[in-house]
């Protein structure tokens, strides 16, 4: 089955607005931690800071998977996937812990990105665009 140009660069457009949102929730994630070490008394000071950088390092790397769609490369699809399988996941536990208010979502979320991700590079180069 072919599929049509068209399906391809609206998933690849969906696909980078989806990762940068990623992002930006990952970020978000990582300022509500570094105020939280201010504001509060952390019991495990160094789990906090390994939580801080690896919510940081998700963030850098979702977004630069992000460019990587927006320039018509390949270099962003596979962690992309991963990070969005990784989601998927994590929700299934979170749902199935009963913290549906935040696994629901992250579960589409992550659905939403892993499908435009695969389908939005079709392996053409950017000069064919």
């Amino acid at each position: 089955m072919q599929l049509s140009d068209s399906f391809y660069e609206r998933s690849r457009s969906a696909a980078i607005w989806l990762l940068r949102i990623e992002s930006l929730i990952l970020a978000g994630i990582v300022i509500y931690l570094l105020l939280a070490t201010v504001f509060s008394t952390a019991t495990w000071p160094s789990a906090l800071i390994g939580e801080i950088v690896f919510a940081s390092v998700g963030a850098i790397g979702l977004y630069f998977a992000s460019t990587g769609f927006a320039r018509h490369r390949s270099y962003g699809r596979a962690p992309a996937v991963l990070a969005n399988l990784i989601a998927i996941g994590v929700s299934y536990y979170m749902i199935s812990g009963d913290l549906l208010e935040v696994g629901i979502p992250l579960a589409i979320l992550g659905a939403l990105t892993l499908f435009t991700a695969l389908f939005g590079y079709n392996g053409k180069t950017a000069d064919n665009y």
